[in-house]
């Protein structure tokens, strides 16, 4: 009877263990920006909940670039990547990745947190929307494309392009972001939350958000065109915003939380739930990590498609729309035609090399592009 009662009791404690303590690796290595980022501090507290709910120890490696964060992970050294927008890059081969050692990859993301961006202008620069910008100064960061290319998507919402605005470069991204301040350019685009951007409210220029309405259509669909990885956003916490107000603004995730495809199913469901049940140990570890809640970051549009383990625990959570569905496979569908465009251009021009090659193949991404439904 004894031992009855010990096999019994031993039985309901392994039982009482938490699913996911069977299921999570005992280490894991990711890789995040640099440490004083957003995206590593963010990933710290992700990690430190996973330490203290399951006991994975994970490590993260830093990376000050977009290839140093992709590379351990492409390389197999790496379980999952906190990255930015150089998820949708390397997806399509664009900018840093358009060069014949990169070129387009096969992504997944688990989930990514929402970060609110827009046409930010000063005040008194007599812009009021987007399509107001035509002619105005228009601030870019040097070899910053993540930041750029989402300003040109968010000009296209008001039927601009590059050619109709002038562009401004700063070598940094803190002279671009304070450069309204001291009069040298009259809008940028970023996150409504950069420091640079309460000394603008502040100063006698004063600070406006150029709307982005969801109910726009046209602006979405011209928006989208050139950058498809954002949506509409409502966003209440910005520099000079007054409490109680909204901005209309878009929505773009980082950081983003990828993997490989060929990660299994099992390992992504598994991470992907430990990532939810762990909400309440991380959500108050920085002041936007309430946004990682998977009803919000675990939803489309983002950089790559969901990986099919994330797509199950979603289902599972009632989280993951048939909406969401078509979503992914058509995002599915135009990184599998890059992925043959650049076969087909690699074999095509063995002798093109650098800036030629570069340009060639941006010209041929942009065939891919039109000819996607």
């Amino acid at each position: 009877m004894t031992i009855k009662l010990m096999t019994a009791a031993a039985f309901t404690a392994l039982t009482a263990l938490p699913a996911m303590s069977q299921e999570m690796p005992d280490t894991m290595v990711w890789t995040a920006y640099d440490v004083g980022s957003a995206g590593y501090a963010e990933a710290s507290a992700i990690a430190d909940a996973f330490g203290k709910q399951f006991g994975t120890r994970v490590r993260i490696q830093p990376s000050g670039s977009g290839i140093g964060r992709l590379q351990p992970l492409l390389q197999g050294r790496a379980d999952y990547a906190f990255l930015a927008t150089e998820a949708f890059f390397m997806s399509e081969g664009a900018f840093d990745f358009a060069v014949p050692e990169w070129g387009p990859h096969q992504l997944r993301t688990v989930a990514g947190r929402p970060a609110g961006i827009t046409l930010i202008t000063a005040a008194d620069a007599g812009i009021d929307t987007v399509a107001d910008a035509k002619g105005k100064r228009i601030a870019f960061v040097a070899g910053n494309p993540s930041v750029n290319v989402k300003c040109e998507a968010i000009l296209a919402f008001g039927g601009l392009t590059l050619d109709d605005v002038e562009i401004v470069t700063f070598p940094t991204y803190a002279a671009a972001m304070s450069s309204m301040t001291r009069n040298e350019s009259d809008a940028t685009c970023t996150t409504p939350t950069t420091s640079q951007l309460y000394e603008l409210a502040e100063s006698p220029r004063g600070i406006h958000y150029a709307p982005l309405e969801a109910d726009n259509q046209q602006g979405w669909d011209q928006l989208l065109k050139v950058l498809p990885i954002m949506g509409p956003s409502d966003e209440d916490i910005a520099a000079g915003l007054a409490e109680g107000e909204i901005a209309k603004m878009a929505a773009y995730r980082y950081p983003v939380i990828t993997t490989t495809p060929d990660k299994s199913a099992d390992e992504v469901y598994a991470f992907t739930k430990a990532l939810d049940e762990t909400y309440d140990l991380y959500k108050d570890g920085t002041a936007t990590m309430v946004r990682w809640s998977l009803d919000v970051a675990g939803r489309p549009p983002i950089d790559v498609p969901f990986h099919e383990g994330a797509i199950r625990y979603l289902k599972e959570k009632g989280i993951w729309t048939e909406e969401d569905d078509a979503w992914n496979q058509k995002r599915i569908a135009r990184l599998d035609a890059m992925v043959a465009a650049w076969d087909e251009f690699k074999a095509a021009n063995p002798d093109l090399e650098g800036e030629a090659f570069a340009e060639a193949w941006m010209a041929r991404r942009a065939e891919v592009v039109a000819g996607l439904n």
